[in-house]
C-alpha cells in the first residue's frame, strides 16, 4: 500500500473528526516551529514517513540529518514549521513512526556490527501494511531483506511439506510451476531432510533451529551444492560462529519484531503571532 494512503489512515485513526484539545486551546491563525530531537543514541530512520504525516496536516518537515545517521542524545535531527494546530495534531503519528523505524534501524545496526562479512536478512514477521517501511529500516540499519512477500519467492516450509506429501513432491511441484530464474528454497530440520531436498533439486536450504555442530556438519558435507541459510535461535553473539562455519546468510525475524522503539521528542521552539 502506498505511504500516502497508510498515513491518511493513521491520521484518520488518531484524529478522527478533529483534535479536540488543540482546536480548543490553540488559535487557528498562529504559526510556529518545532524541533525533533533524540533522547537516546539511535540510528535515524523515518524521515519520509514523518514528512508525509506533516504534509497531510498542512505543515513542513525538514530533516537536518539523513536516514542512517547516528544521532546522539539531545541532537536535533529535524524541524517542522507551519500552523501550530498542524504541528500539534501531526506530532504523535509522526513521532510514532520515527520512533518505531529508528528503533528497528538501531537494533539492526547493533545486531549486525559484530559480523560485518555475514549477510543477515529479515523475514516476513512485520506489522501488516507497514512492511515496506519496516524492511527499509532494516536496510538502513545495515542488514538486507529476504523475499518481500509470498508472491516474489518460493520458500517451502514444514507445513507446505506436509500438505504436498513430502519434500520431494513439494520441490518437484514448485519447480514445475516456477520460471527458470526463480530459486527453490526448502526449510530443513535434519540432515536427512537436507539430503532429500538437495536430491530433489532445491537450490537454497534453510537450516531451521540447528545447533552449531549440526550446521557445521551439514555445510561441510554439502558445501557448494546449494546456498545455506540459518534460521531460528540466532543471537548477535552467534553470528561470528556462523560466519566461520561458512553459512551464506542468516535470517532473523527479531530484527523487526524484537526491536524497541527509540526515544524521540518534539518541542515547540518558536511561536509566532497571528498571521492569518
Amino acid at each position: 500500500m502506498h505511504l500516502t494512503e497508510l498515513v491518511r489512515l493513521a491520521l484518520e485513526e488518531d484524529v478522527g473528526n478533529g483534535d479536540l484539545t488543540t482546536e480548543a486551546t490553540v488559535p487557528a491563525g498562529r504559526r510556529g516551529e518545532a524541533h525533533i530531537r533524540a533522547k537516546q543514541p539511535l540510528v535515524l530512520c523515518g524521515n519520509a514517513e514523518a514528512a508525509e504525516v506533516f504534509r497531510q496536516v498542512g505543515a513542513a518537515y525538514q530533516p537536518l540529518l539523513e536516514d542512517g545517521a547516528r544521532v546522539e542524545p539531545g541532537v536535533v535531527f529535524a524541524q517542522v514549521r507551519g500552523p501550530l494546530r498542524a504541528l500539534l495534531t501531526g506530532e504523535r503519528v509522526a513521532l510514532n513512526l520515527l520512533m518505531q523505524l529508528s528503533g528497528i534501524a538501531t537494533h539492526t545496526r547493533r545486531f549486525v556490527e559484530g559480523a560485518p562479512g555475514l549477510r543477515v536478512v529479515d523475514t516476513r514477521k512485520t506489522t501488516p501494511l507497514w512492511r515496506a517501511s519496516q524492511r527499509r529500516a532494516v536496510r538502513i540499519g545495515g542488514a538486507a531483506n529476504h523475499r518481500f512477500a509470498l508472491y516474489d519467492g518460493i520458500l517451502i516450509k514444514d507445513n507446505h511439506i506436509v500438505a504436498a506429501g513430502g519434500i520431494t513432491a513439494a520441490v518437484r511441484a514448485a519447480r514445475s510451476a516456477a520460471h527458470h530464474l526463480l530459486r527453490i528454497e526448502v526449510e530443513c530440520e535434519s540432515a536427512a531432510e537436507v539430503e532429500e531436498a538437495l536430491a530433489a533439486g532445491a537450490e537454497v536450504i534453510m537450516l531451521d533451529n540447528m545447533d552449531d555442530a549440526q550446521v557445521g556438519a551439514v555445510i561441510s558435507r554439502h558445501r557448494g551444492q546449494a546456498l545455506f541459510e540459518i534460521s531460528g535461535n540466532v543471537s548477535a553473539a552467534r553470528l561470528p560462529i556462523l560466519a566461520a562455519l561458512g553459512v551464506d546468510l542468516v535470517s532473523v525475524g527479531g530484527l523487526i519484531h524484537q526491536a524497541t522503539w527509540a526515544d524521540i521528542s518534539m518541542k515547540l521552539r518558536i511561536v509566532e503571532t497571528d498571521l492569518s
